[in-house]
């Protein structure tokens, strides 16, 4: 049977999903959480590493400032995106001012940036608040 790996956003115990069950509401074998409960995680520099290294979906990371008014202003289209489609790609955020080195070794230049990671290496990267549709486009087109 084929099957995903996942991070559990609550307890950061690695989970065998069955790929075909991932939009079910699959639960964390340890912990027992949600393994979705949060559609859009907060990536840090303690968790950033190990969740895109044991995850087998794509990660998308925001990459964003609280003093950024485009940032906040795209936070809820991102969040809604990530509400469609949870189960194909992981979505995450990072929050630069808080995790300075990550956004520096990150090489972040402009936010907020968008950046997909795969088997957590980086495969694409956007700058720049985009509307619901072309957020949509710029996923689909990058998966």
């Amino acid at each position: 049977m084929d099957s995903t790996k996942l991070v559990c956003t609550e307890c950061g115990s690695i989970n065998r999903i069955p790929t075909a069950r991932l939009k079910d509401e699959p639960k964390c074998g340890s912990c027992k959480q949600p393994i979705f409960i949060q559609n859009v995680i907060e990536l840090t520099e303690a968790n950033a590493a190990r969740t895109l290294q044991n995850t087998d979906i794509p990660v998308l990371v925001d990459c964003w400032a609280p003093w950024c008014g485009p940032c906040r202003s795209f936070a809820p289209t991102y969040e809604k995106v990530a509400d469609e489609i949870m189960g194909t790609v992981r979505f995450a955020k990072l929050n630069t001012e808080s995790n300075q080195q990550l956004a520096t070794r990150w090489n972040i230049r402009s936010i907020p940036t968008l950046i997909l990671f795969k088997s957590a290496k980086e495969t694409a990267r956007m700058s720049g608040a985009l509307p619901e549709s072309q957020l949509r486009d710029w996923i689909s087109a990058q998966l």
